[in-house]
């Protein structure tokens, strides 16, 4: 049986120990320590890294009273000097603590009972028994908990039996039986819980809540601890000074110029809009010119998105009844239209005409038909074909 050191010292980043038994399986090495301070996966929190004897650890793993170190390589000898990653482990320290006094406090404010804890590599999140939690609320439940910590209570860890578990306040009733370990936060909680904890509630730093979401029917929190938090402030921070510098004015004010910068914006795109329609106009103009009565308008054009080919497409549609084939180099994309008052189906034509043939994939409607191909050659062949084919149609 391990003796797990991170019980009763949290804080402990180095020691000394032996290894008393090695495993080879099909994943890769294992080692079991005499005395370890590896915190393994459970209770929502990830594993400890770190190093045995230099080799760094890749898992840390619970099986029944033993941990298990999954580790690069097996060592030589039964000696294992150990340390850990401090900076995950405290990050892990101060998400986990963080995450019980929020849920101490969902429970205290909204009687909400936290029904999972996650902690993940940039966030952590826990899900509440309540449909739907409000700004209003959310921002009080912000406040409260980080006055909590700023009283900096005392966190403690202890051993007691199932006898004297079952006489103490417990959030939940305990997973395990035999000994369970009590994390308290005074004058808060008692919880069942066999995870790492700062010494005192101010070592969690902070807690800055990040949205609230409905998840089946309960509402997960996303919130950041600590050093995570400061990092997503200065992450804040860092954007909104770009954005005043962007556009020359100060934070106070940066909402408003957004708000002014949207409404220019969209009088452009009006604009822009409005001179598009009169230029496919005059595009629309010039090419029912050149055709020349030829009974179909063609044309290749250099760099035209789909959207505009079919626009352009549909105006020349409303003007000729003639079909309109338009293509894209850019793109590689072809469109056939017509006015409806022909006897063809652009969308059948397309396939009729063995569009696989040219490694195009595509179809439509009756009066319009588009297809996009891998390479211009194959697009611009498509064409070509397609071009012959409907000047020899008998229907047309």
């Amino acid at each position: 049986m391990t003796n797990r050191l991170y019980y009763d010292s949290p804080y402990l980043t180095e020691w000394e120990t032996r290894i008393t038994k090695t495993v080879q399986r099909e994943d890769g090495c294992y080692v079991l320590l005499q005395e370890s301070a590896f915190f393994p996966h459970g209770g929502g929190q990830p594993c400890d890294a770190g190093t045995i004897n230099g080799i760094p650890v890749l898992d840390v793993i619970n099986e029944e009273d033993e941990v298990l170190h999954k580790i690069e390589r097996l060592p030589e000898g039964t000696s294992a000097a150990c340390r850990i990653d401090w900076q995950r482990r405290f990050d892990h320290m101060q998400q986990h603590s963080g995450q019980h006094l929020l849920s101490a406090l969902c429970l205290k404010l909204f009687d909400a009972m936290t029904l999972s804890f996650h902690l993940g590599t940039d966030s952590a999140t826990i899900d509440v028994e309540r449909s739907e939690l409000f700004p209003e609320q959310l921002s009080l439940l912000e406040r409260e908990v980080n006055q909590a910590i700023y009283n900096n209570r005392r966190i403690t860890s202890y051993m007691v039996s199932e006898q004297e578990a079952s006489r103490l306040p417990l959030v939940k009733p305990p997973k395990v039986t035999g000994q369970v370990r009590i994390v308290e936060i005074e004058g808060v909680e008692y919880n069942a819980c066999g995870g790492t904890h700062v010494s005192s509630t101010g070592g969690i730093g902070m807690i800055k809540l990040l949205r609230a979401e409905k998840q089946k029917g309960n509402t997960r929190i996303t919130f950041k601890c600590g050093n995570r938090a400061l990092a997503e402030f200065n992450d804040c921070l860092e954007i909104l000074g770009k954005l005043s510098m962007k556009f020359n004015t100060g934070k106070e004010e940066i909402i408003d110029r957004i708000e002014k910068w949207e409404q220019e914006q969209k009088q452009i795109q009006t604009e822009l809009t409005a001179l598009k329609e009169q230029n496919d106009m005059f595009v629309a103009r010039d090419l029912l010119e050149k055709q020349g009565g030829s009974g179909l308008v063609a044309h290749v054009f250099e760099d035209k998105p789909l959207k505009e080919l079919q626009s352009l497409a549909l105006k020349l549609t409303t003007m000729s009844d003639d079909p309109v084939l338009l293509a894209d180099r850019a793109e590689c994309k072809v469109v056939l239209a017509h006015s409806g008052r022909l006897d063809l189906s652009c969308g059948a034509f397309f396939k009729e005409e063995h569009l696989g043939v040219f490694y195009g994939k595509g179809g439509g409607s009756n009066v319009m038909a588009q297809a996009g191909f891998r390479t211009l050659d194959d697009a611009l062949a498509f064409f070509t074909f397609a071009r012959q084919a409907l000047a020899t149609r008998t229907e047309i």
